[in-house]
């Protein structure tokens, strides 16, 4: 009677079940075999190089399911999406491991002044952007260094304290076409917003303990709205540095800190303000080309009888590199104006450097105004 009996059928997987795992750099499929209990998802991404450290699951498993033969138990495979996860960033260690490790600066002086404002211009800080000085934790290092410099200067006594975000504070992942930025960023676009808020607020809270201070940020080619690398929205508003402002102040209002702000008009991507008898401009200076282009650019604004028209000083930043420049007489006719190229905080340039032989020197520039005095030409750079 036995000899009657015929083998159950095998029943196949279905026919386009591949089970392994596929992985495109940042984010991957992995199929399981056939199994008859549930399995562990990290261990398996475990045993094919994929730790749970460093990399999570997204959303809900799919399933297929068959029987192994007539009749029998059911196996089911398992297909669920991975992606590498993002960087964790510790800002209060890494904050305070800057702090630990500040470089000894020289004293304050002990005298109070008057009738004085300090301009401070971090430019091109390009947070998330790795190169040849190093990622975000160097970065923090090398901006606390000069905030304690800039510090001491704080300490001589303004009645007000000007902190102008000049443009490109984040590096962004999407100012360049060819995406170059995916290799060499250290920090999602987000980390890096987190990130730049996070040093504009230590810069903004150490200011405010000595006077009133007003904070500004302009347009500029990094922070733009960008896609595919063309540059979208209105360039007054669609900005992450204006962004960044935006939150600043909404935390400080809620602080009730004594900080006011500066932002462009909608259609433009500067700004100009008035302290005493100085009226000081500010652009990033990606409208030009090349430095000489930003003066070309403030001659024919003021010939248009635009924003910057008003400016007996002119900053800009964007080419990474320090410069001063006398420039033409004042409205008042009492001195020249001057245009002032901030240098850069970034970690290098690297293409330019292969290409030209030479790099730019880190540093914040500040201006020292006098509230009756025309600007001569003075800056320092810390």
């Amino acid at each position: 009677m036995l000899e009657n009996l015929e083998p159950a059928k095998v029943i196949k997987a279905p026919k386009d079940f591949r089970p392994g795992v596929v992985f495109d750099g940042s984010e991957g499929t992995a199929t399981t075999e056939g199994l008859a209990e549930l399995p562990n998802f990290d261990d398996f991404l475990l045993e094919r190089g994929y730790p749970p450290e460093e990399y999570e699951i997204i959303g809900t498993p799919r399933t297929s399911q068959w029987q192994q033969r007539e009749g029998g138990d059911y196996l089911t495979s398992y297909r669920f999406t991975f992606r590498k996860k993002a960087l964790a960033i510790d800002l209060p260690n890494l904050f305070a491991t800057a702090r630990k490790n500040k470089n000894s600066v020289r004293k304050p002086f002990k005298d109070k002044v008057t009738e004085r404002a300090l301009v401070i211009c971090p430019a091109d800080l390009q947070v998330g952007k790795g190169a040849s000085r190093g990622g975000h934790e160097e970065l923090i290092a090398r901006v606390f260094e000069s905030f304690d410099k800039i510090e001491l200067q704080m300490k001589r006594g303004f009645e007000h304290i000007y902190i102008l975000d000049m443009g490109d504070i984040i590096e962004s992942f999407d100012s360049k076409a060819k995406f170059e930025q995916s290799v060499s960023n250290t920090l999602s676009p987000m980390q890096q917003t987190d990130l730049a808020a996070s040093l504009m607020f230590e810069l903004i809270k150490r200011a405010a303990k000595y006077a009133p201070v007003t904070y500004g940020s302009i347009a500029s080619n990094h922070c733009q709205n960008r896609f595919m690398g063309q540059a979208i929205g209105k360039p007054g508003l669609d900005d992450w540095g204006i962004v960044i402002l935006q939150q600043l102040r909404r935390l400080t209002t809620e602080l009730d800190m004594n900080v006011d702000y500066l932002i462009p008009q909608p259609d433009d991507e500067g700004f100009a303000f008035q302290y005493g008898v100085n009226t000081i401009g500010a652009v990033h200076g990606h409208q030009a080309a090349r430095p000489a282009g930003v003066k070309k650019w403030w001659s024919d604004a003021t010939f248009g009888n635009q924003w910057a028209a008003s400016a007996d000083v002119l900053i800009s930043a964007h080419f990474h590199h320090l410069a001063l420049e006398e420039l033409g007489q004042r409205h008042d006719g009492q001195g020249s104006k001057f245009w002032v190229q901030c240098p850069t905080s970034d970690n290098g340039s690297d293409w330019y450097r292969r290409k030209s032989g030479t790099d730019s020197s880190t540093g914040i520039l500040t201006i020292e105004l006098d509230k009756h005095v025309p600007f001569s030409g003075s800056v320092t750079k810390l």
